[in-house]
């Protein structure tokens, strides 16, 4: 299966997730991994991957205070590419894992695959707040066993 892992580059759990999931045979794709994201061997020798608002611009946390400039940040060429790279891998994926704590961008993320009517589940080890939409996973646990149990009964459907 081709699964989308939606969390945040501040998640700790993020890494360990994807190494789970292709340890299971599954091929994931890696925001931060390199060039396509998706584990290739090609990859490890690719362009770097994942995106940073650092590349847009240095001085990005002051963007809550200054919205105009958020906005050029959207358009920029590599938050253009980064958008591209992650929506191309969410409309390849067969199902989305989102992975707590993570931030708004993995939220939207899982709604969308959960509107794409994509195989969807939230693995929940830690939260920052909580968050009521989760419910739209079709799978919620805080256990990783629950998340292995659930990966085998979509296959024997």
């Amino acid at each position: 299966m081709k699964i989308y892992v939606a969390s945040s580059w501040r998640c700790p759990f993020q890494p360990e997730v994807v190494e789970k999931l292709r340890a299971l045979g599954h091929e994931v794709y890696d925001f931060r991994g390199c060039d396509t994201g998706w584990g290739s061997v090609n990859d490890r020798v690719g362009i770097p991957g994942g995106f940073s608002w650092s590349d847009v611009d240095p001085d990005w946390k002051d963007w809550p205070s200054d919205v105009p400039r958020y906005l050029r940040g959207l358009e920029h060429p590599r938050a253009i590419e980064g958008y591209n790279r992650d929506m191309d891998a969410l409309k390849r994926a067969d199902a989305c894992i989102l992975v707590n704590p993570c931030g708004q961008s993995a939220h939207a993320e899982l709604g969308w695959a959960a509107g794409a009517g994509k195989l969807t589940a939230a693995y929940c080890p830690a939260i920052r707040e909580p968050d009521l939409m989760l419910k739209m996973a079709g799978h919620i646990t805080n256990r990783w066993e629950s998340i292995e149990l659930w990966l085998r009964i979509p296959l024997e459907l």
